[in-house]
């Protein structure tokens, strides 16, 4: 590819040479097509190598994310053996992830649109290694429950963080279908930390081996560490901060190509029409604030009410898949005061589970193909009516008997994995970090996730006392309200997002 013309060629040339020399946004940059030497634009835009490092680095904190929280399933009854935990106090070992990725994704998600994305981009996976190695080596109940609030901080800054450093650096056309295949890696990250923790269960059979479990986290983290120092910083965030010198070099290395395409870089400030209302420079909460403005608030809903209704069920099914399979089959134990026995019940719980997660990956799949072809909106009501179905089906097996049971429960979990993961689970992920401007997009997606924790963390303290006081169909059954409220909200506050570029957005 290049920008020089066939002499013959003249009109060409010219209006070619225009269209370089003309100033033009981030987004304009990212989104156009190389252009050929007679003047043929290139039918698509391809990807440049930092644009897909920038992708690898996004994609490894969700996998870390869903291996992390999901393995906590497989090591929690090692660390009640461990620790001597009682009922309430797993539960808030369960729940302390949770709720430090509700408070990280706000507080410290919130600050890249002070400091910047890559700068909180690197800070979150300093954190996360940190906590990880103190988490390995914590020695009471009060270490671990800081540890693991330490390592859902972490995390929690990387919803918001990860997505926009992502979403601000690629082509609009396939924003949706790039963002969502680096989130589906929260669905290899669950089924990895599964595996991970059958496969050290069956090496070492003492109530120690969790702490090996995320020891093996360790390794990857400190690689995307330092990986995350290589790249530039958002060109879209410099633009806002008027640094425009700086995000002309950040853009250039973005767009780095052989041969050299766009030659030149010019950027132009968007105009104050064509932004959203600025966020105010004067205190941290005051972006917080108008999120809640009459401008906003359409977006503030979207993103983070359906998310937390989302997360009642996700992290309720997630994370208690053992506990469910065990309810209904039975196959838990009675000699419960051996170590030997929970792990053998351990590993039969964490088995069953890894196939059903595999479900989750195959949604995520169908998502990417279908976020920019169906629209968000669409695949999100879909999905939680979806959800709905198969948690309903789920909830009839709990009174089935014989081979029905085990056939409606196992389907009903697969529908609700996929429905879940190609819809509402990716989709509001995705949709938070669209709907909201610039200058205030890493609060209003932080604000979003950590809502949507509170559900998570919610689900996670209450859903044993649930399950023990009115039952698993009874448990299921408000999860299917919660799923079609879901359905219903999406629908009312609906924006479409599919195909419009940030800025336009």
């Amino acid at each position: 590819m290049s920008t020089t013309q066939n002499p013959d060629s003249g009109k060409v040339k010219n209006k070619l040479v225009y269209h370089l020399d003309k100033a033009r946004t981030v987004q304009r940059y990212i989104d156009e097509a190389p252009v050929w030497r007679d003047g043929t634009p290139t039918p698509h835009v391809p990807m440049t190598q930092m644009q897909w490092r920038i992708w690898l680095l996004a994609s490894a904190g969700k996998f870390f994310e869903g291996m992390v929280v999901f393995m906590t399933g497989v090591a929690l009854p090692l660390m009640a053996v461990d620790f001597q935990l009682s009922s309430l106090e797993k539960g808030y070992v369960g729940a302390s992830t949770l709720i430090g990725i509700l408070v990280g994704a706000s507080l410290l998600g919130g600050l890249s649109d002070r400091f910047g994305r890559k700068k909180l981009f690197i800070a979150e996976m300093l954190l996360l290694v940190l906590f990880l190695c103190a988490l390995v080596v914590s020695s009471s109940l009060t270490i671990l429950l800081l540890c693991m609030f330490g390592v859902g901080f972490a995390l929690g800054c990387d919803y918001p963080t990860a997505h926009l450093m992502l979403s601000e650096s690629i082509p609009s056309k396939n924003r949706g279908k790039l963002v969502l295949s680096a989130f589906g890696f929260q669905a290899v990250g669950a089924i990895a930390g599964m595996s991970v923790g059958i496969a050290i269960l069956s090496f070492d059979s003492s109530a120690y081996a969790w702490r090996w479990m995320y020891a093996i986290v360790i390794i990857p983290a400190v690689a995307v560490l330092i990986g995350r120092f290589f790249i530039p910083e958002s060109p879209h965030w410099l633009m806002e901060e008027k640094r425009q010198d700086e995000a002309e070099a950040a853009l250039s290395r973005l767009l780095k190509r052989t041969p050299a395409y766009p030659p030149t870089i010019h950027l132009k400030a968007r105009k104050e029409s064509e932004t959203g209302t600025v966020a105010s420079k004067g205190g941290f909460w005051d972006g917080y604030l108008l999120l809640f403005s009459a401008e906003n608030r359409r977006a503030t809903l979207l993103a983070s009410v359906p998310w937390f209704l989302q997360d009642l069920a996700t992290y309720g099914i997630g994370i208690f898949t053992p506990t469910v399979l065990a309810s209904v089959f039975g196959y838990t134990r009675t000699d419960h005061h051996t170590v030997a026995a929970i792990i053998a019940d351990d590993v039969m719980a964490a088995k069953g589970t890894a196939v059903l997660d595999l479900f989750l990956l195959l949604g995520v799949i169908a998502a990417v193909f279908l976020a920019d072809r169906q629209g968000r909106m669409r695949l999100q009501i879909v999905g939680f009516i979806g959800c709905a179905a198969g948690l309903l089906i789920s909830a009839m097996a709990v009174s089935a008997q014989g081979d029905s049971q085990w056939l409606m429960l196992f389907s009903g979990l697969m529908l609700f994995n996929f429905m879940n993961s190609m819809g509402p689970n990716a989709q509001t992920y995705l949709i938070a970090g669209e709907v909201f401007p610039v200058e205030m997009r890493g609060k209003g997606a932080g604000f979003a996730a950590s809502f949507a924790k509170a559900g998570a963390a919610l689900t996670a303290l209450i859903f044993p006392v649930v399950l023990a006081y009115l039952g698993l169909k009874a448990l299921l059954l408000i999860l299917v309200f919660t799923s079609l409220t879901g359905a219903a909200f999406t629908w009312y506050w609906r924006i479409e997002t599919s195909g419009r570029d940030l800025e336009t957005l």
